[in-house]
């Protein structure tokens, strides 16, 4: 057979980040030697090059302003431009998440005839009935797809539920790479600690996430200010953007939240981190990874913190996280994302060493069970070829 050509499509890429381009990167680390890939992304940093490299593999970006109607117009003009020119590179589009300019994607990879792979990141987002409320525009395109990849079972009941062709959904779980992501031991945590610069002494609560709204990182500070009130100690490190252009940034949380730990007289026991390439390290220093998130499509993050023997504690949506912790086993699930419940959960893990060790081994071992990139990737590699033993020919949209 031969080798899938794939073109991947993201809203960031490395070095910029999110959850959906994380796993595209890992995905291609994966795949490299069973199919040939291209990047197509956009970029809000006008620093970074046009045409580059990343793990040896070609990277196109699309510079682009959000907030200039000029700056999007031109990115709408070179997106196309450039699909053209790599066209002859792949015949395989993988979208990773569907947006706007998805809708330009799809038309042109009907146009030349490429298959078309939506990778859904997020209930609430980019699943199918959300999609259809946005618009016929939207929608329309969406339905093109040749295969849909849900990243949890939920996204499956938007297909039953909007009519959409059941056989084109596929369920592949987003993967950890179990090599990188490893459990640390007591004296292996606390020189990760040292070295990172983290306060020592107390357990080590770890948030990974952008400062925004649904990652609700406010409420974790909320929880574990109330943590203190009781006697149970620890220091709170934030890894994630509190500042930038990308849309899911709301600036003042992290103002705020520093504003109050000066005010409670905490704030050498508070640790941020606007990004880490090395985000491993982070875990193999933390005790328990909290997240009072409020829509995800399967975080990353979670399965990371879990790989790493971290317990974690995150808010319970359903479909979504309640099938990856099993509450009281390989974790805590929240009921909501509001600070007592938090505060509640997170309490007995600090309280006990012995609890967070069984959990954290527990997590471990049912992410390598069900998690391992390269179980996740083959799934992916075999949608690839299933496409591409009958490449689709230039026409009119399929029918819904």
């Amino acid at each position: 057979m031969t080798r899938a050509r794939v073109l991947m499509v993201t809203g960031a890429y490395a070095p910029e980040t999110s959850g959906a381009s994380l796993q595209c990167r890992n995905l291609i680390r994966s795949l490299r030697r069973d199919a040939d890939f291209t990047v197509l992304t956009t970029s809000t940093d006008p620093s970074l090059p046009w045409h580059s490299e990343v793990d040896g593999i070609p990277v196109r970006r699309i510079t682009v302003d959000p907030s200039s109607r000029m700056s999007k117009a031109l990115a709408i003009e070179r997106m196309a431009a450039s699909f053209f020119e790599l066209s002859r590179h792949f015949e395989i589009v993988h979208l990773h998440g569907f947006s706007q300019k998805s809708v330009l994607v799809i038309a042109l990879a009907k146009l030349l005839g490429k298959r078309i792979v939506i990778k859904l990141t997020s209930v609430g987002h980019d699943d199918p009935a959300s999609i259809r409320a946005t618009g016929t525009m939207m929608w329309t395109a969406y339905r093109q797809a040749d295969r849909f990849i849900g990243v949890t079972p939920r996204f499956a009941d938007g297909f039953d539920a909007t009519g959409l062709d059941r056989h084109r959904f596929v369920f592949i779980p987003n993967g950890v790479e179990l090599t990188r992501f490893t459990p640390a031991s007591p004296d292996v945590r606390a020189e990760f600690q040292r070295q990172l610069r983290i306060p020592t002494g107390d357990p080590v609560i770890l948030f990974v996430g952008f400062f925004s709204r649904e990652k609700n990182p406010d409420v974790l500070f909320d929880a574990w200010l109330s943590l203190i009130d009781r006697g149970l100690n620890s220091t709170l490190v934030f890894v994630g953007a509190t500042t930038g252009t990308y849309y899911e940034i709301d600036a003042s949380l992290a103002g705020r939240i520093k504003s109050r730990a000066e005010q409670r007289g905490v704030s050498d026991r508070i640790v941020f981190v606007e990004s880490a390439d090395d985000i491993e390290d982070y875990y193999r220093a933390a005790d328990i990874f909290a997240l009072p998130t409020a829509r995800e499509g399967l975080p990353n993050v979670l399965l990371e913190a879990m790989a790493s023997g971290v317990p974690p504690v995150i808010t319970r949506l359903e479909g979504v996280t309640d099938w990856i912790v099993n509450a009281g086993v390989t974790g805590e699930l929240v009921r909501s994302a509001d600070s007592a419940s938090f505060a509640d959960a997170i309490a007995p893990l600090l309280a006990s060493p012995e609890r967070r060790q069984a959990i954290g081994h527990a997590a471990r071992e049912h992410v390598a069970l069900h998690f391992d990139i390269t179980r996740t990737a083959r799934q992916t590699l075999e949608v690839y070829d299933q496409l591409s033993i009958a490449p689709a020919k230039p026409g009119p949209p399929a029918a819904g």
